[in-house]
């Protein structure tokens, strides 16, 4: 059996100093390339919501300066037609923005979420055998929510704001450098104090995020196992390790929730002083007379549009940190390699024949191989059953024909082709397995049973139910149109043995693979399937990892697994009487034994 251990392969899953900010998230502007045009459009919006919102306090300190101290009223009305136009050219450019902005984000997070499941797809099951389902759950739901909502929100705002700084405080210069020079140099310590707040959250955010992967995976796992955790009455036990999952994670999100707080007080408290140390050098100046009324209005009013960058400067700083370990995150997994590529032949004309040609397997972290120099030819309509000691390696080895695994060593091939030759699109239409462990999907019985072959006819799906004895399906509420809910846990392990085995006989391989699959079925149901399959297994090469005696008595010969290495081929009767190892290991089995007279 693969290792069970979860590792991040990358080492910043575990030390995000290592990867530079921000590289993730800037290796997946390629998924912008679409929306340009949005860019395009929300930038010009941008620019020109800034250039309204610095031109009306202009135009009111035109007005306190002009018409309101000369008394010409008649001329307020034109300045004030020309604010009023100002506020609304603000307000049609951001709904415009707002607008384009929507359909753009979405788009990026739908296209980047439909790659990241492909990619999960493509990869191998040594790669899904190390990773905790709860971590890639997290990372195709949460972490992408993260960075639509920095890509929609954070980063927009964060580009307007800098803008707005710089533009505003080049204005508030030109009209009095003195007060001007105060809100610049303010501006010193907000620079230094985000620096410093960047390096420590992203850290923090990071050890957040895979928690949050954390207590989704105990809270899966949970769930799957409800009936076993109740069954030993351990709900204690199962809440225990989520409650200290769930803690650690509280922990982290408080300490990330302190961090930003201790940021924004500052951030609130600087410009505030600023404020006042303006409002001040203001009033003196105007009392002086070097400064006009209207020029200190527009001043705060201007130094007061910065309230608002400002302060959110501590809320997008932490989205664009959680984007940024969020990117880190998917980043990983877009960066893994498939060790399982297909090639570009195809079979046209498949007669089923299998051989093993000195085959070997190691799982990457295991000390030793699990399989060497396995020889094996299975001619095509003939059926081998593998038989061996728990944990010698038989599923692993029938897992090597669809290439859910590759060998390490040697070669299997199909007609003389070596099986990392074929597209794995035809190979896997060449073969079909049904596992000792039946996996059903929230679906109806139909599209699990049509799951290898959509297209299939009514007949033939009512033969394949036939073969698996699987005709109970008709008696359920809707047929076979009935949802079976999650992993198929309405029904009994032998129901759902029986719908996963009807599901590989309607694929109509050239190649059966069956892993112990009528392991859950009574005496009685597993004679009635035996029959029907002897049917199909005469059209099809098969491969039948056997525990039991009816199973072993479905094949043609017999391969003993031991060691690593098939070390016995030939009929049942022949081995019972020749390999002691072989009656050994079926001694225990009365029937078999019987079967060998």
């Amino acid at each position: 059996m693969p290792p069970t251990t979860v590792t991040h392969p990358h080492p910043a899953a575990t030390d995000p100093s290592r990867r530079r900010a921000g590289t993730s998230l800037w290796r997946l502007r390629g998924y912008l390339a679409p929306y340009v045009w949005a860019l395009v459009v929300m930038a010009v919006s941008a620019v020109g919501t800034v250039a309204a919102a610095l031109s009306i306090p202009l135009v009111v300190r035109a007005i306190i300066d002009g018409p309101i101290t000369s008394g010409d009223r008649a001329a307020i009305w034109p300045l004030g037609l020309l604010a009023l136009l100002l506020g609304a050219v603000e307000a049609g450019l951001i709904l415009l923005r707002r607008w384009v902005q929507a359909s753009a984000v979405l788009g990026l997070e739908t296209t980047l979420r439909g790659d990241l499941y492909a990619k999960l797809d493509s990869l191998p099951m040594a790669f899904h055998a190390r990773w905790q389902s709860g971590q890639l759950l997290s990372r195709v739901t949460i972490d992408l929510s993260t960075i639509r909502r920095f890509s929609g929100f954070g980063l927009l705002f964060l580009v307007i704001n800098i803008i707005q700084l710089f533009a505003t405080v080049a204005v508030l210069l030109n009209l009095y450098w003195p007060l001007g020079l105060v809100v610049a140099i303010a501006a010193v310590p907000i620079i230094w104090l985000s620096r410093s707040f960047e390096h420590g959250y992203v850290v923090v955010s990071r050890r957040v995020q895979d928690q949050q992967g954390d207590v989704a995976s105990q809270v899966e796992e949970a769930a799957l196992g409800m009936r076993v955790i109740r069954a030993f009455g351990r709900r204690d036990l199962a809440y225990d390790k989520y409650d200290r999952q769930a803690s650690q994670l509280f922990d982290s999100s408080v300490a990330k929730v302190r961090l930003s707080a201790r940021f924004w007080t500052f951030l609130e408290i600087i410009p505030n002083v600023a404020l006042a140390i303006v409002l001040l050098l203001g009033a003196i100046a105007v009392g002086n007379g070097s400064l006009s009324l209207g020029t200190l209005v527009a001043f705060i009013t201007l130094m007061l549009s910065l309230v608002w960058p400002v302060a959110s400067l501590g809320v997008i700083l932490s989205m664009a940190q959680e984007a940024m370990t969020a990117a880190d995150r998917v980043v990983e997994v877009l960066d893994t390699k498939s060790t399982i590529v297909g090639g570009d032949r195809v079979l046209d004309q498949p007669r089923g024949r299998l051989r093993f040609e000195g085959v070997g397997f190691a799982f990457p972290d295991a000390d030793r191989p699990l399989l060497r120099d396995v020889d094996l030819d299975v001619a095509p309509g003939e059926t081998v059953a593998v038989v061996g000691a728990t944990g010698s390696g038989k599923t692993t080895l029938t897992a090597l024909v669809p290439r859910l695994y590759d060998v390490t060593t040697g070669r299997v091939t199909i007609d003389g082709v070596d099986v990392r030759e074929l597209t794995i699109a035809s190979l896997r239409q060449l073969v079909a397995t049904a596992f000792e462990e039946p996996t059903l999907f929230s679906m109806s019985a139909r599209e699990n049973v049509t799951l290898g072959r959509p297209d299939a006819p009514e007949a033939d799906i009512r033969e394949a139910l036939e073969v698996a004895q699987a005709s109970f399906v008709h008696d359920l509420p809707w047929g076979l149109d009935t949802r079976i809910g999650e992993q198929g846990m309405s029904l009994s392990g032998g129901q759902r043995q029986r719908l996963a085995l009807a599901r590989a006989v309607l694929a109509q391989p050239r190649i059966l693979v069956l892993d112990d699959t009528l392991s859950a079925l009574d005496v009685h149901t597993e004679a009635l399937v035996e029959v029907a399959l002897r049917a199909v297994l005469r059209d099809a090469t098969g491969i039948v990892v056997a525990h039991r005696a009816s199973t072993v008595l479905l094949a043609d010969k017999v391969a003993l697994l031991e060691g690593g290495t098939i070390t016995a081929v030939g009929r049942h009767s022949d081995l019972l009487a020749t390999v002691p190892a072989y009656r050994e290991l079926l001694s225990a089995d009365a029937d078999l034994a019987g079967a060998a007279a």
